[in-house]
């Protein structure tokens, strides 16, 4: 459906395999502690040892909060290889399950199985560029 501003919403029906936001941002530091306070006292970010959590609203269901991390990580962290760049990104997505099949018969490398958790489900993609990317299915 469409409304007057031309933006398409999607029902809650669909159940098409896609990204459907960015569930976090995560980059290489020298200095874990010395960045978050940093962007704490100059950006105002609210952090903790993990970084900080973002939240919105839904666009298409605005009872629902939607929530993006930002972490900065030991710089050469294992959890970015095997990309040898210095961020990784967390795509939000729906029905992971057919979003892996239908990456693998794209001839995408799927680095790991579906990882299931209270929180959700996880799986790790290479893209074209060599860039490890994070894929999350909220709970």
């Amino acid at each position: 459906m469409q409304d007057s501003n031309n933006i398409t919403h999607v029902t809650s029906n669909d159940k098409t395999p896609k990204v459907t936001g960015i569930g976090g941002v995560f980059f290489f530091s020298e200095n874990q502690k010395e960045t978050r306070e940093w962007y704490a006292k100059n950006l105002g970010f609210d952090v903790n040892e993990w970084g900080s959590t973002f939240e919105s609203r839904d666009f298409n269901n605005p009872d629902k909060i939607n929530a993006v991390q930002w972490s900065p990580f030991k710089k050469g962290d294992e959890y970015f290889s095997p990309s040898k760049k210095d961020f990784m990104i967390n795509y939000t997505v729906q029905n992971i399950e057919g979003l892996v099949n239908q990456l693998k018969e794209n001839g995408v490398t799927v680095l790991d199985e579906i990882a299931t958790y209270d929180y959700g489900k996880f799986v790790h993609i290479m893209d074209a560029e060599g860039n490890k990317i994070e894929l999350w299915e909220p709970v």
